[in-house]
């Protein structure tokens, strides 16, 4: 086990700036400072049990949330459920890790604009991102597919990835080199080589960017097996790590939306990049994730010229 360093800013906080090497039974830690460790499997297991807590919310509220409001356009909803799905595990992880920091969606204000800007400006050392119901539509009509993503950036890198499906009970987790499982099982991308043979899913974005992806969805569906679009890009993210489906790609989502399913395809075997092939980070907005056989086909055929 190796520290390689350790520094204080200017308000003498300890700096996060180094992994550990990884045990051969324990995953990666990660020093805070000099003072102390952060287990990233604790950290697994914090992110697994606030998913459970808020996914008990989603379960008892599905199809009757009491406040229904638009946010950023007609098409992009919050509910009163979701905002106490926040509170639930931005107290329970502050409680285990109180100098973490925490970017929430229901805590940013409406729009890219904004989304993009908050993510910019996020203290990334050590850093809990939450899209405490992902398919907020689907929550409100009662459709079983919505889910809680949760994910962990520790010094800018993805690194703790925990989406939960609770109307299903299915928990996907990953840690960034260690693997990922599904209820605890293990769990790998597809083998699919060949992109007319692909699976893929998509979804249309609440913003400048919805005709386009309408109109990628139109061209891919003449290109590959079948296009899935389940409303809810965290559970495309898991379906991709778990074999389900071979590819997701979308425009114009924002940190919360992908960082816990983003952890997930790359601890499973898959890859994960912006539109252009750039690699995923925080500040990635139009995502593209396949199980890496198929990846650069996928963004071969992707067009993502700015809408006029």
């Amino acid at each position: 086990m190796h520290v390689y360093g350790c520094q204080r800013d200017a308000r003498g906080i300890g700096a996060l700036f180094e992994y550990i090497e990884p045990a051969q039974d324990r995953p990666l830690t990660v020093w805070k400072g000099c003072e102390w460790t952060m287990d990233l499997e604790d950290a697994r297991q914090a992110a697994v049990e606030a998913a459970r807590l808020a996914g008990e919310l989603v379960r008892r509220y599905i199809g009757r949330p009491e406040q229904t409001m638009t946010k950023s356009s007609p098409h992009d909803f919050v509910t009163e459920v979701d905002k106490a799905c926040q509170d639930v595990i931005a107290d329970f992880l502050s409680q285990l890790y109180p100098e973490s920091a925490f970017l929430g969606e229901e805590a940013v204000a409406p729009g890219s604009d904004a989304a993009a800007l908050a993510a910019r400006q996020a203290d990334q050392r050590f850093l809990w991102v939450v899209d405490p119901i992902d398919g907020t539509l689907n929550f409100i009509r009662g459709l079983p597919a919505c889910t809680v993503s949760i994910g962990l950036v520790v010094l800018g890198q993805p690194t703790v990835g925990v989406v939960y499906d609770p109307l299903r009970d299915e928990m996907f987790t990953g840690i960034t080199g260690q693997g990922a499982t599904l209820n605890g099982a293990p769990m790998r991308v597809s083998d699919v080589d060949d992109l007319s043979s692909a699976l893929l899913a998509s979804g249309l974005p609440t913003g400048a960017y919805r005709d386009k992806n309408a109109e990628q969805i139109r061209r891919f569906g003449r290109q590959v097996r079948n296009v899935r679009a389940f409303g809810s890009a965290a559970l495309h993210l898991a379906y991709v790590a778990a074999g389900r489906l071979d590819g997701f790609w979308e425009n114009d989502l924002n940190a919360w939306d992908l960082l816990g399913g983003a952890v997930l395809v790359k601890a499973a075997g898959g890859e994960i990049t912006d539109a252009k092939g750039a690699p995923y980070s925080l500040e990635t907005r139009h995502a593209a994730a396949t199980n890496g056989r198929i990846h650069r086909m996928l963004l071969r055929d992707l067009d993502l010229d700015q809408p006029s």
